[in-house]
């Protein structure tokens, strides 16, 4: 049976992605062990990315006001979430988040646009955002900023924008559950307009929208087709009010073998374990950082996530690394890294039926 894992280490540290039967075995043969799977997928991860672990930040800069009908998106014009909407942020309130992010060591600035996609105005003042973000915190920025062509992507690749994030999100044959004002195909273009024009890609998927193995292997080998370098893992945050809800397949073993097949499958890319890693994968998400190299921290478009210094506390007790962004050698942060002992939820240290009792 370790010949098998060892099959597929060496696979893809010669660039070659799984069968489709084998694919289909990692998301669901009972006879996959999950730690040799985890260390099959780690050796490419490790030739490629070290233990180094990059820091995301993102800020969801327009909330809501989307015509689009996305079921798993408390933003869409559909759901029934208790979000608030507002129009984008002022660009003092964009920076101050940036800097923010920047001093807790992020590597990546991510802002994202709710919307169907940015006319030229728009994309004409993100792309002043960007020069100016560049130029003050030297951090890699990335837009999601909705579906978009050429004409656009023209314009941020010329203000400097490292990467622009549009999600497939799902396969093409699953996506008409999800969506129905816009098409895959419609994100796919998206994707090669930003390529065209210069700029690198961020995609991914959600996985719990009740999707088969089929498509979560079907959308894995489209990322490879597309050569995405960044490819973020989402698990469905089921939020009261959207259409899409949790179908119950997402244990930490199932999302453990999603992110190690997209590493199989991917290995040079940048594999991100993103919305819903805190819910999902619970006490192994550290196990998840060895097919993935990156997560989000401080929260994703609508739900918060886990700060900066329990983040970082279980990236060091697993044994890696924070990558420090570029030109910066050692991050800028009071937080602690180390945490202390603590009883899970907060509780107090001593049994209540042994404690001192009080005068």
């Amino acid at each position: 049976m370790f010949d098998t894992y060892a099959k597929l280490a060496e696979k893809a540290l010669t660039d070659q992605p799984p069968t489709p039967e084998e694919a289909s075995w990692i998301l669901d043969s009972p006879e996959v062990d999950i730690l040799p799977l985890l260390q099959a997928a780690f050796e490419p991860r490790r030739r490629h990315f070290g233990r180094k672990v990059g820091i995301q930040v993102l800020n969801n800069v327009q909330n809501g006001l989307c015509p689009e009908d996305c079921g798993y998106c408390a933003q869409s014009k559909v759901t029934d979430a208790d979000v608030r909407q507002y129009p984008m942020k002022s660009d003092e309130s964009i920076f101050e988040a940036a800097e923010e992010a920047a001093r807790g060591g992020a590597m990546r600035y991510c802002m994202a646009l709710s919307g169907r996609g940015p006319s030229v105005t728009r994309a004409k003042r993100l792309g002043k955002l960007i020069r100016t973000l560049k130029d003050r915190y030297g951090m890699s920025i990335c837009l999601s900023a909705g579906i978009m062509g050429d004409e656009q992507a023209k314009i941020l690749a010329e203000s400097g924008l490292d990467r622009l994030n549009h999600n497939l999100n799902t396969s093409e044959s699953h996506y008409a559950e999800i969506c129905s004002t816009h098409t895959w195909q419609d994100r796919v273009s998206t994707l090669e307009a930003a390529r065209r024009n210069g700029i690198e890609t961020c995609s991914g998927l959600i996985i719990g929208m009740g999707e088969t193995s089929d498509d979560i292997v079907e959308v894995t080998y489209k990322l490879l087709e597309l050569e995405t370098p960044s490819i973020p893992v989402n698990f469905l945050i089921p939020i009261d009010g959207n259409p899409v809800q949790d179908d119950g397949s997402l244990s930490p073993e199932r999302c453990l073998r999603v992110l190690s097949l997209m590493r199989l499958t991917n290995p040079r890319a940048e594999i991100r374990m993103a919305g819903g890693r805190e819910g999902h994968l619970r006490g192994l998400q550290s196990l998840g950082l060895y097919p993935a190299n990156s997560l989000f921290v401080g929260g994703y478009l609508t739900t918060q996530g886990d700060p900066f210094s329990e983040t970082y506390a279980m990236i060091e007790d697993a044994g890696f690394e924070v990558q420090a962004p570029e030109g910066m050698p050692e991050r800028e942060t009071s937080e602690p890294t180390r945490m202390r002992f603590q009883i899970p939820g907060g509780r107090e240290l001593i049994k209540p039926d042994v404690a001192r009792l009080s005068d």
